[in-house]
């Protein structure tokens, strides 16, 4: 039953992101997961993964540029 409040599925954390597919490799490399399951924990990992670069690179981006003393953004250069 549906009460109230926000119904879009909150985004999953990196960090969780992270130890989903952290724990995942484990299990596929152990190889004591039958074919089928291997198939789809790889396909889940490759999708993290992408997640997880994907995310890296929009924070990398975010992170390198800077705001200027009147408000817009310049990319960071070290000097």
């Amino acid at each position: 039953m549906y009460v109230g409040g926000n119904m879009e599925k909150e985004e999953t954390k990196f960090e969780d992101k992270l130890n989903e597919l952290e724990k995942m490799v484990s299990e596929l490399e152990r190889g004591d997961v039958d074919l089928d399951d291997a198939i789809e924990k790889y396909t889940t990992a490759m999708k993290l993964a992408k997640e997880c670069s994907l995310k890296l690179k929009t924070a990398e981006e975010n992170v390198n540029k800077i705001l200027t003393e009147n408000g817009s953004e310049e990319d960071f250069t070290a000097e």
